[in-house]
């Protein structure tokens, strides 16, 4: 279990269960009500009331790419995202014991908006950087790198193709990342999923699934603040396919927002997290992300290949990008960092990677030396 796992137990599992929950029932009755309640009878010989249980939502018949739900497979407890990938499984769990419990973890993220600048946020969490020093740090400055795609538009959802790949991500660095962004039209209300490399989330250098959300522009944390499981098979950090192509999707019906990989329904984010007033998307992303204390990040976005035309193959892609339930995808891809680049390679699907050397005089995009 990693450090920050471990300190969660203490400090953030309360903030999950009220993010998954809405209450958090405690007993500390004193003695003066204790006593109080048992001198007077018919409080004692009256029946405790059990809490209503909520209906299981049910997710729509079809996923947001039009086919019926199945099973996904799932590898090997444990496995690295390569063991994934050459079992042909769609995911494994990362915790060796196979659970099928999300694990709340908090850590830095970024949310882009319509912008073309670089954003930043303080945080004092503490990168992990081989090896692993755990000291606790003053604040430090994150800046978010984006290629990113964005339109506004009403629906409700949309989904993309993302390739999955094993980004190298620097010491010091937070993490490098691949997602989707459904928001509300002035950007406050977001529902995320992607997959990440992210240490200080999964404890290693692989690519996993998460989820995420935020209300009135304030972050919650990966994978379980309050995501409601539906998935017998897969769940948010769990290990992914190293070298594959997953569709991924987000849409809302019913009471929730539904969250969809591969071929399957794995969760919900339900609509009281805020407070029934977020239920229709106005701003859909579609970007990757590093996040890094250094303007200049030595970390890769995708699979960390400049976009050159000789090599036009080979780039990362977040593709097939449909809105659900809204209008024809249109929009230009924008990068906020000049160290990565996006760049449309169909009316639906668009490139990125990096880092590149922004600093050379030729402005060739040659990979960065770091």
């Amino acid at each position: 279990m990693s450090n920050s796992r471990r300190g969660l137990l203490a400090a953030g599992l309360a903030a999950a269960v009220v993010g998954s929950m809405g209450v958090v029932w405690t007993l500390n009755a004193n003695a003066d009500e204790t006593t109080q309640a048992a001198e007077t009878p018919a409080a004692a010989e009256a029946p405790v009331a059990e809490p209503a249980a909520e209906p299981v939502p049910v997710p729509p018949a079809v996923l947001p790419w039009g086919e019926r739900p199945r099973k996904l497979t799932r590898g090997k407890a444990g496995a690295s995202s390569a063991a994934v990938a050459a079992a042909g499984a769609d995911a494994a769990p990362a915790d060796k014991s196979g659970s099928m419990v999300p694990e709340p973890e908090f850590a830095p993220k970024g949310r882009s908006s319509r912008g073309n600048t670089l954003k930043s946020m303080r945080t004092t969490i503490v990168p992990p950087a081989p090896p692993t020093t755990g000291k606790a740090a003053a604040a430090t400055e994150v800046y978010f790198h984006y290629a990113v795609g964005t339109q506004t538009a009403e629906a409700d959802g949309t989904w993309a193709n993302l390739t999955v790949h094993k980004p190298k991500l620097a010491d010091g660095d937070y993490h490098t990342l691949a997602e989707l962004a459904v928001q509300s039209a002035d950007g406050r209300q977001i529902v995320e999923v992607g997959w990440n490399i992210d240490r200080k989330v999964n404890g290693d250098s692989d690519p996993h699934l998460f989820v995420y959300y935020w209300k009135d522009r304030e972050p919650s944390c990966y994978n379980a603040c309050g995501f409601q499981m539906y998935s017998k098979t897969v769940k948010p950090g769990d290990t992914l396919p190293v070298g594959t192509q997953k569709r991924f999707g987000i849409q809302h019906s019913g009471s929730v927002w539904w969250i969809a990989y591969d071929s399957e329904w794995i969760g919900f984010f339900p609509d009281s997290l805020w407070d029934g007033k977020y239920t229709k998307a106005g701003l859909i992303q579609w970007f990757g992300e590093v996040a890094s204390p250094k303007k200049k990040p030595c970390s890769e976005m995708g699979n960390g290949a400049p976009l050159l035309p000789e090599q036009k193959d080979y780039f990362a892609r977040i593709g097939s990008i449909t809105l659900t339930n809204g209008p024809e995808v249109k929009f230009e891809p924008r990068s906020t960092s000049p160290y990565y680049s996006a760049a449309m390679s169909g009316d639906y699907t668009f490139q990125y990677g990096g880092p590149y050397d922004a600093d050379t005089e030729d402005a060739k995009k040659l990979p960065l030396k770091c």
